[in-house]
């Protein structure tokens, strides 16, 4: 009785993790657009999310990525690839959070650095959606099966909103667009996509019984 409830306690303890780290995803642009609004009477809306780093609310961007960073470092999946994709995605997380965006202009290197880094942790991302949380058993229930279904999805959100973001800024962003809050509305869809996805990782959508 006491293994089972050390092992119930630590079964608890991962999806807490992973609800935590969902949450976050989706709570992140709405909390940086209500704080620079409120508090520092700033833009409510950046040209994206990462912008916030320059605002007022920038330290609250980066102690949410750093807490994703952390989050990821102490994930403990099903086996090594679990594991090792969330090291890199920690690793990621890190570089967002202490690379800045550049604020106005082309970007410099730290400004590149920060891009790169943005774009790997999607792409990690899109790898525990797509391909780890999907994994199932020779038997899996019908809430596993719909849970994935949900993990494809939200998989293929993120790829949209990738390439859409990699296309706009390669071939449709002009100097003057500085403004614009294409990049950011599709980052935000991007991250809720990914909180759901973790919230049912997590257990919040369709546990099994």
């Amino acid at each position: 009785m006491e293994i089972d409830l050390k092992y119930s306690r630590h079964t608890y303890s991962y999806l807490a993790l992973r609800k935590a780290i969902g949450w976050i995803g989706i709570l992140l642009p709405f909390t940086l657009m209500l704080g620079s609004f409120l508090i520092f009477k700033e833009n409510i809306i950046q040209s994206s999310i990462s912008h916030y780093y320059h605002t007022g609310m920038g330290d609250v961007f980066v102690g949410a990525l750093c807490a994703i960073a952390l989050f990821m470092f102490y994930y403990c999946g099903h086996d090594k690839w679990d594991n090792w994709a969330g090291h890199a995605a920690g690793f990621f997380a890190l570089g967002v959070a202490l690379f800045p965006t550049t604020e106005f202009g082309p970007s410099d290197w730290v400004g590149k650095i920060h891009f790169a880094c943005s774009a790997l942790l999607f792409i990690t991302l899109i790898i525990f959606s797509l391909f780890l949380f999907t994994k199932k058993d020779s038997n899996p229930t019908p809430q596993k099966l719909t849970r994935n279904k949900i993990y494809i999805i939200c998989g293929l959100i993120m790829i949209a909103c990738l390439v859409a973001i990699v296309i706009y800024k390669n071939f449709i962003q002009q100097d003057n667009d500085a403004v614009t809050s294409f990049v950011f509305w599709a980052e935000t869809i991007a991250l809720f996509a990914f909180g759901v996805s973790w919230l049912t990782k997590g257990g919040t959508l369709y546990p099994d019984k």
